[in-house]
């Protein structure tokens, strides 16, 4: 799929096109504004070094899982493709260790990792669940070749492997350099995998983050889970449907409940529960977290009610040495900590 990108002012002008001039250029323009890939997204090194080669910029998403960007400023060869997911195979056994060595170096031991990624999204780094899903791979060119947007289409579609394109177009406007970029693949859309190393097992993570806008004996109480702040925090709420049964973990916590979905996501200011008979909007309870009140949909709080099956309080929440662990507010793991995780909870809980 050929993909055409082209600028005209609002008289009717349309741009022309440059070029870079090295694949350094394109190199600095995105590390002075990781943003123009994806906002959520923090470097944590350049030119990296690994077996077979350095990969151009890596970066840590907002779900602790690393992403490889490999640049290429010319037309690319299907090579690329395995090249970059050869490199996410290397760094895809990363400790945090060498996550954090890797940005003392990036940073020249100005800081840690720790605090750059507090300074940017707000929250601790769960060092628990840091590189604990697949690494994503994004090759940044100005246009590939056919062969090479198939297979990336083949190994995501068919797959669920995490690569991707983007192609960016340079253009003159006056005395300036505009850029513009699209993506192969809709980067909006949760990724699944369609066929695990281990057998998904039907049952699906949460995380719950709390503080002091988000409270467990609320969710308990009224009986949902709920995110809100953003998109990314949001949106995989969306894999959720009614039957499909929940574990739910809290960050730095530990694992403190399970229960079955009843309804689909909605906007926690378009949600309503039955109180003692009463139906009721869920901003009219009586909560202990305040959520979050937005009238931006994007950063509003969202709700997936539950029928809460197993609850403990947080003082007696699970938390044990291979338990599996994830950022991202819902997913459906497949791997043998998952298996490991639930079978330690039904164990425990007597289920």
């Amino acid at each position: 799929m050929a993909i055409q990108q082209s600028i005209w002012t609002l008289d009717g002008k349309k741009l022309d096109t440059t070029v870079l001039n090295t694949e350094k250029e394109l190199e600095d323009l995105l590390c002075g504004n990781i943003a123009m890939l994806n906002p959520d997204w923090l470097i944590i090194g350049r030119q990296v070094a690994v077996e077979g080669g350095y990969i151009d910029i890596l970066c840590i998403d907002r779900g602790g899982s690393l992403v490889v960007v490999e640049l290429k400023k010319e037309l690319t060869p299907r090579e690329v493709a395995a090249q970059a997911i050869d490199y996410a195979s290397c760094v895809s056994k990363w400790h945090i260790e060498d996550i954090a060595h890797a940005y003392l170096k990036y940073s020249s031991n100005t800081g840690s990792i720790n605090d750059a990624y507090k300074n940017k999204f707000g929250t601790p780094l769960d060092e628990d669940t840091v590189n604990s899903s697949s690494v994503s791979t994004v090759i940044v060119a100005i246009k590939m070749d056919k062969s090479t947007e198939r297979i990336i289409t083949y190994l995501n579609e068919n797959y669920g492997v995490p690569i991707n394109i983007l192609f960016f177009t340079v253009f003159n406007h006056k005395d300036e350099k505009l850029i513009s970029r699209v993506w192969l693949i809709d980067e909006t859309e949760p990724v699944q995998n369609k066929t695990p190393a281990v057998e998904w097992n039907g049952e699906y993570y949460i995380s719950f983050g709390i503080d002091h806008n988000r409270s467990w004996k609320d969710a308990v109480r009224y009986g949902f889970v709920s995110a809100g702040g953003g998109q990314w925090y949001t949106k995989t709420l969306s894999i959720l449907s009614p039957g499909d049964r929940v574990w739910v973990n809290i960050p730095h916590t530990g694992y403190v409940g399970v229960g079955e979905v009843l309804d689909s996501v909605t906007k926690a200011s378009e949600t309503r529960f039955i109180v003692d008979g009463l139906e009721q909007d869920f901003f009219n309870l009586d909560l202990d977290g305040d959520y979050l009140k937005s009238e931006n949909d994007e950063n509003a709080e969202y709700l997936v009610k539950v029928k809460w099956i197993k609850t403990v309080d947080t003082r007696k929440a699970i938390k044990e040495a291979g338990f599996f662990g994830n950022q991202n507010t819902a997913c459906r793991p497949a791997n043998d900590k998952w298996i490991f995780t639930i079978d330690r909870l039904k164990e425990t809980w007597g289920l």
